[in-house]
């Protein structure tokens, strides 16, 4: 394989630390790959003593096939390609068996006691309510924040609005249930290795003198914890090998810490510097454009894209009224120029929804990056399914009383109580009605609602479900209670939306439930399929590339993903921005960047990155 000259340069680095700075396509991977034989050929460096560590399991096997690959006859034994995680767990796992005492790791979602349960458990204790799953991600993400910045919990919620009620009480009992329990999850791994360090010094020793050279890949992604313990293990030594991107720093949210790239010189003042700014992968026109776009952006280096490929086709920016318009556009694309090496990107994963549905009544294949789609089993789509079902038989008691104060009808938790001590064959209604002193007011309002059930019976489930969200008013509980479930009233509605989409094409109830189970299951088992549109969120796409990129559903609000309340910081936008620049730069040949101007009723606003990159062409 040819080697550009800054490649090479990079490769020949041996001793002392270095920090290679990569844009997109410019051969990260294979310049760690490159530098590992160049160390065990060149300089007879045993291979015990190399620790390569990527940001991802997956990515640490890609890095291991590639050099087998490329290297097929040479002898790999001792070359350990790893993530930090899996590093860490085999040195708890050494300490555990000196220190003759036992770990439990609790996040497999399959085992019944894990991570998730426990604080469902916790979180239901403390505050005598069971969380939603979204708060149970919000949680799950402040505490694992936390700790891969490194933060005092309480210093965390000064600075953070968080949608958790006593916070820092389920906080303080999931750790310290944990440390009674010996239980680890995959935060703990971190912390509890970095204890194990700073406080053995024979462990310490040992990995230091195992490992002199010291490779990481996709730096930028690394949390401060993780850079903690990579500094920590390199020293004093510093065979510190960094390749990094830091404009593709994506992941904030889970404690990414692109600081620790510009406190390089700072940390290692006789550190060198290596700069690989030739992409292989893209045209001149998307090189060039995202080249400028990504300079908008402040605490960045300096860097310049170049590439060697020639022009092709300018960036497209495709304008159209509605979402519908959105779809008929991509369905012409793909009819045009097959699904072969094509993605459908977005930023939020409940845009695949509608994708999803689109495709599969085309007859398209599709593969999802992420199988496991929330939307199937979210809060509101069962809510919306049990109204229906309610709707069929209304003696179901074991629905109305998780729903009956998310609709209009005024009922009491009493009334609810008394009607479950008559027969449960009845109508809910009717046994309501038997409450004691009811008033003929009240019953008035119950007659009507059983009307409107009997109504919603009748009705397609396109319709069925705009008659619950408006004549029976739960579209106002959900636009009144948006913040108890952590999420925006827009969002909600956008769940609705794609729930009708889904609905459009059925004639009954059980047709429509059996539609629902279908694309879930088609999401699910979708990596199957070959020669088929990738569907994926832009996170989940990193990495990857595809001659033909649609980034769709670019609104304000959707990209940059912001609320009201944080649409002026410049650290949050400037990650937005850099994940808009990781989206366009997937794209090898032709990249085609949608925006729709109205969701039903309402007006909406493309992109500022849109505007952006008009204003630069």
């Amino acid at each position: 394989m040819e080697l550009s000259l800054n490649q090479e340069k990079a490769i020949n680095h041996v001793n002392g630390p270095a920090l290679v700075l990569a844009v997109p396509g410019a051969g990260k991977t294979t310049v760690i790959i490159h530098r590992t034989i160049n160390l065990i050929s060149n300089h007879r460096v045993n291979p015990d003593k190399i620790l390569s560590i990527t940001f991802s399991k997956s990515s640490a096997m890609d890095m291991k096939n590639r050099f087998e690959k490329m290297y097929p006859g040479f002898n790999r034994t001792g070359i350990k390609f790893s993530t930090i995680h899996s590093f860490c767990y085999g040195l708890i796992r050494e300490y555990a068996y000196i220190k003759k005492t036992d770990y439990k790791l609790i996040e497999e979602e399959k085992n019944a006691f894990n991570k998730y349960n426990l604080l469902k458990k916790i979180y239901l204790e403390i505050n005598n309510e069971y969380i939603t799953e979204e708060k149970l991600e919000i949680l799950i993400s402040a505490i694992s924040y936390i700790k891969n910045m490194m933060i005092n919990p309480n210093d965390f919620i000064n600075a953070n609005k968080i949608e958790i009620d006593n916070f820092l009480r389920i906080y303080t009992v999931y750790e310290n249930y944990k440390k009674r329990h010996n239980l680890l999850d995959f935060d703990d791994m971190l912390t509890i290795s970095l204890e194990i360090l700073n406080s053995n010094k024979y462990l310490l020793a040992k990995y230091r003198d195992k490992y002199n050279y010291i490779q990481l890949d996709e730096g930028q992604d690394t949390s401060k914890i993780q850079m903690e313990i990579i500094r920590l293990l390199a020293s004093p030594k510093d065979n510190l090998f960094i390749v990094a991107d830091d404009d593709q720093s994506i992941y904030g949210f889970r404690g990414a810490y692109p600081q620790g790239l510009f406190d390089f010189k700072k940390d290692y003042p006789k550190g060198k510097f290596f700069y690989m700014e030739n992409n292989f992968r893209s045209t001149k026109n998307i090189v060039s454009l995202s080249n400028k776009f990504i300079k908008k952006n402040k605490t960045r280096y300096n860097k310049n894209i170049t590439t060697e490929n020639s022009y092709l086709e300018p960036i497209n920016i495709i304008k159209v009224n509605n979402i519908d318009e959105q779809y008929k556009y991509i369905l012409k694309g793909l009819e045009e120029n097959g699904p072969n090496s094509t993605a459908v990107l977005f930023r939020n994963n409940l845009s695949a929804v509608g994708l999803i549905e689109i495709l599969e009544k085309n007859k398209l294949p599709f593969k999802t990056r992420d199988t496991k789609l929330k939307f199937f089993n979210h809060w509101l789509v069962n809510e919306i399914l049990n109204l229906m079902k309610f709707a069929e038989d209304t003696s179901r008691m074991e629905i109305f009383e998780n729903l009956y104060y998310k609709i209009k009808g005024y009922i009491s938790k009493k009334q609810i109580n008394y009607a479950k001590t008559l027969d449960s064959n009845a109508c809910v209604f009717d046994r309501i009605m038997e409450y004691p002193g009811i008033s003929e007011f009240y019953k008035k309002n119950l007659r009507e609602l059983k009307l409107d059930f009997k109504r919603i019976t009748k009705l397609k489930p396109y319709d069925a479900i705009k008659y619950i969200e408006s004549i029976l008013e739960y579209g106002e509980y959900l636009k009144e209670n948006s913040k108890k479930y952590g999420m925006t009233y827009d969002t909600l509605k956008m769940y609705i939306f794609y729930l009708e989409l889904i609905a459009k094409s059925t004639n009954s109830l059980s047709e429509f439930i059996g539609r629902l189970n279908h694309l879930q299951y088609l999401c699910s088992n979708s990596n199957t399929n070959s020669d088929s549109i990738t569907l994926s969120t832009v996170h989940s796409a990193k990495g990857l590339e595809f001659d033909r990129v649609y980034m769709v559903d670019l609104i304000e609000g959707e990209f940059p993903n912001f609320n009201q309340d944080s649409s002026e910081d410049l650290e949050s936008l400037e990650e937005e921005r850099r994940l808009f620049y990781v989206g366009m730069t997937r794209a090898k040949k032709y990249l085609t960047l949608i925006t729709y101007k109205n969701l039903e009723e309402k007006q909406l606003e493309q992109s500022r990155f849109l505007d952006e990159l008009q204003e630069l062409d």
